[in-house]
């Protein structure tokens, strides 16, 4: 278990009450909304009789949104500050047939063939977990980062999540690795799209709360969100370019 992401998420949650960002943004798609696309995916493969997991849920909020489409739903979660803000929107909600659990992805705490359907929504990916633990004929959902997200502001940090592998193909990865634990790709699509934060203020409140930079810190990184600033400010803000990609598979 890598340690500074557990902590990097105890703390978001901590600060924030959950994974949520309080930095006003707007989002402009030239291809469709990738959330609302991976969410459409979902619900097509729903159905009342399926038992469900979650890897990485991080504060449950949508795991709880999508429960009543499933028959039980197993979230995890290695971040226990995560978990106890999902334990109590789960309480708030009234939501009975989701189960919140610490565990580690790559060791998941369940049976051969349990799951008719996994999803990671920019969580972890361990196919040869995920092969183990889903029916045949059982669906894999993915929606992730791709390699061109954020590649600008990583540029100016020198640093960043998935730093200079800007030529390496998200998509094409990941397809190849499901393939390899016998999957078969029934969709996978790129996305492109911008965010506009209305000041300085608000893309340095953003980046409190994601990792990007698990190290960011709004006073030894001022000078370079400045000029981050500077050289991406647009008309209405700053312009951050995101990059997402979504995968369905089907296992054979």
């Amino acid at each position: 278990m890598d340690t500074s992401d557990q902590k990097f998420y105890d703390k978001v949650a901590k600060k924030f009450g959950g994974y949520k960002s309080e930095a006003i943004h707007e989002s402009h798609f030239s291809n469709g909304n990738p959330e609302e696309i991976f969410l459409e995916q979902l619900v097509k493969y729903s159905d009342k009789d399926k038992t469900v997991l979650d890897i990485g849920c991080a504060d449950g909020r949508f795991t709880l949104k999508i429960a009543e489409k499933f028959h039980k739903i197993f979230a995890i979660d290695i971040s226990s500050e995560m978990l106890a803000n999902a334990e109590q929107f789960k309480e708030e909600q009234k939501v009975f047939n989701v189960t919140f659990q610490n565990a580690e992805a790559e060791k998941l705490p369940f049976q051969d063939k349990y799951f008719d359907l996994v999803y990671s929504r920019r969580g972890p990916s361990p196919y040869t977990e995920i092969s183990r633990v889903i029916k045949q004929g059982g669906n894999y959902l993915e929606i992730c980062i791709g390699e061109k997200d954020g590649k600008e502001l990583k540029e100016v940090f020198g640093k960043g999540q998935g730093f200079g592998e800007w030529n390496t193909s998200v998509a094409k990865t990941k397809t190849n690795s499901l393939e390899a634990e016998d999957f078969k790709i029934v969709f996978v699509h790129d996305y492109f799209y911008s965010e506009i934060y209305p000041d300085i203020e608000n893309l340095n409140l953003f980046l409190q709360g994601v990792p990007i930079f698990k190290d960011f810190d709004p006073e030894k990184d001022k000078g370079h969100l400045l000029h981050y600033s500077e050289k991406f400010s647009v008309s209405n803000g700053v312009e951050l370019k995101r990059h997402r990609v979504v995968i369905v598979a089907e296992k054979l």
